[in-house]
C-alpha cells in the first residue's frame, strides 16, 4: 500500500506548540523529497516547508520561518513538522506530500486549530 498518513493535529491555544508526523509506506522514502502544505477555508493551498531526501536542504514559507521546523527520519520512514509560537492564522488542514521519480503522493491531512 502506497500511502502517507498524517497525525498530531488538534486544538491548541495561541503561542502553543504541536508536532505533526507523516508516516510513509509503499515506496522508497529515503529517495523522496517531502513537503508540508496547508489550506485554510477560503484560501489557496500554501507550501509550508520542504525537505530534501537526505535532509541537506530545507525551505520554509516566510509566514512560518523561525517558528516551524521540518525534519525527517529515513530509518523510520517518517517526516515531522515542529510548530512553535502558533497563531490563529496557522489554522488549516495540513497535508504531507511526497515526490520521488514519477511518484506524487498526498496524505489525507490533519486539522490544526489555533484558538483561545
Amino acid at each position: 500500500q502506497v500511502q502517507l498518513v498524517e497525525s498530531g493535529g488538534g486544538l491548541v491555544q495561541p503561542g502553543g506548540s504541536l508536532r505533526l508526523s507523516c508516516a510513509a509506506s509503499g515506496f522508497t522514502f529515503r529517495s523522496a523529497a517531502m513537503s508540508w502544505y496547508r489550506q485554510a477555508p477560503g484560501k489557496e493551498r500554501e507550501l509550508v516547508a520542504r525537505i530534501s531526501s537526505a535532509s541537506d536542504s530545507t525551505n520554509y514559507a516566510d509566514s512560518v520561518k523561525g517558528r516551524f521546523t521540518i525534519s525527517r527520519d529515513n530509518a523510520k520512514n517518517t517526516m515531522y513538522l515542529q510548530m512553535n509560537s502558533l497563531r490563529a492564522e496557522d489554522t488549516a488542514v495540513y497535508h504531507c506530500y511526497a515526490k520521488a521519480g514519477w511518484l506524487e503522493l498526498w496524505g489525507q491531512g490533519t486539522q490544526v486549530t489555533v484558538s483561545s
